[in-house]
């Protein structure tokens, strides 16, 4: 069993999204479908393709950190401020399975440093392609497209106020 989606969208996207100043309904949408379609929402935090609820792996993780948090210390900053104080110095990976708001700046920062543009919340399919772009190289746009419309959009219809 996962994390409740309205949970993990009111408690971990959506603060840490503003903690970081990037905060957009289409981020919120997009990042609770990508905890979705690659852990159920937090059903699976430690698999082959990676740790936690995005299953990010410990490449994409180092590659995050050396190849774009180091150009803005400032941003390293906020994120290194996210993670547990000893317990990063010794495993930060482990951070992405234990650490959701840490996990979370990690999976934004993916995106960012994608450079590509986050396409409306409501355009599935764009939203799709970027996770296949940027989670899933070999993944089928279909198990995005139903991970959004089994978790992200009962939000939308049950609770506008969430997302």
């Amino acid at each position: 069993m996962g994390i409740a989606a309205s949970e993990l969208c009111r408690h971990v996207i959506r603060p840490t999204l503003i903690y970081l100043g990037r905060h957009h309904p289409a981020a919120e949408s997009f990042l609770l479908a990508v905890a979705a379609s690659q852990s159920a929402l937090g059903a699976e935090l430690d698999t082959q393709r990676g740790h936690g609820l995005y299953s990010i792996s410990d490449a994409l993780h180092h590659k995050v950190w050396d190849e774009y948090l180091a150009k803005d210390p400032d941003l390293a900053s906020l994120v290194r401020g996210l993670a547990s104080q000893h317990a990063f110095l010794s495993g930060p990976d482990l951070e992405l399975t234990v650490n959701l708001r840490y996990a979370t700046a990690i999976a934004w920062l993916m995106v960012e440093a994608s450079h590509l543009s986050l396409p409306a919340e409501d355009d599935l399919l764009g939203m799709a392609r970027i996770w296949r772009r940027i989670f899933q190289p070999h993944g089928r746009l279909q198990d995005f497209t139903t991970a959004w419309q089994t978790s992200v959009r009962p939000l939308f219809q049950a609770e506008p106020a969430i997302l």
